[in-house]
């Protein structure tokens, strides 16, 4: 499910632009939320600073010591997947705006065509993006590949669990695996992890674990690869508690 995060300084603006994205998720069936909609600019830096985010749509004139532009500059330094939409009543702010690899600019007072005529090319964007997003159901439900920890073969489905929820899609493990980036890496007939969200491993129970206990089984032919992929370190996770069976 993709993430939206809104800023701006008035509330009124606020709750009509979170109204109006509502309504185009619903609309055009899209799998999105939004997971904070802000007046200030110190409370979006705290959240990006722990939650994982698609989108984020700001205010380019805070009135306030930080602006929109100084959040999208230290967003770009960590992270230059991020979609940025700028929005503003100042068209001098315009150009200043697209510094940082903005994908839209949108002028108030906002429309609600214009804004979803934005919401449609960005999707579509992001399902010719490669690697950060995995698209399913012939593009219809597109998953941040980072929130997967596991997908799992259940018949002719496969299923996708989150740490929130499980997407399920009729498709097969080996049209998939060509598909997904390097940090997923198959551990069983039925299961491909996402490396980088494992939080522990039993070798010896042949478990792997994920937050929020959810785990998944590692088969005997696929053990020693995966294994070895945790222990060069190709997890980012810190992996100290793995019982590799010594």
């Amino acid at each position: 499910m993709l993430n939206f995060v809104i800023c701006d300084d008035n509330s009124a603006v606020l709750d009509r632009l979170s109204k109006m994205l509502e309504a185009i998720f619903i609309n055009n069936n899209i799998e999105a939320k939004i997971g904070l909609k802000s007046l200030t600019a110190s409370e979006v830096i705290n959240y990006l600073e722990s939650s994982k985010v698609d989108v984020l749509i700001l205010d380019i004139n805070l009135k306030s010591d930080i602006s929109g532009c100084d959040i999208a500059n230290m967003v770009r330094k960590k992270n230059k997947d991020v979609y940025i939409i700028f929005t503003t009543g100042h068209l001098e702010y315009a150009l200043l705006a697209y510094k940082y690899k903005t994908f839209d600019y949108l002028p108030k007072p906002i429309v609600e065509e214009r804004l979803e005529e934005t919401i449609l090319r960005l999707l579509d964007d992001m399902k010719h993006t490669p690697s950060k997003f995995i698209r399913l159901n012939n593009n219809k439900t597109i998953i941040n590949q980072d929130e997967v920890n596991y997908i799992k073969k259940d018949g002719m489905k496969l299923v996708f669990c989150t740490n929130n929820r499980t997407y399920e899609t009729y498709s097969s493990f080996n049209k998939l695996e060509g598909c997904l980036p390097e940090n997923f890496v198959r551990c069983h007939k039925s299961y491909i992890v996402n490396v980088k969200n494992i939080s522990d491993v039993n070798s010896n129970k042949n478990t792997i674990f994920f937050p929020h206990d959810e785990t998944c089984s590692i088969g005997a032919k696929y053990k020693n690869k995966i294994l070895e992929v945790i222990k060069n370190g190709n997890s980012t996770n810190n992996l100290e508690r793995v019982n590799y069976g010594k």
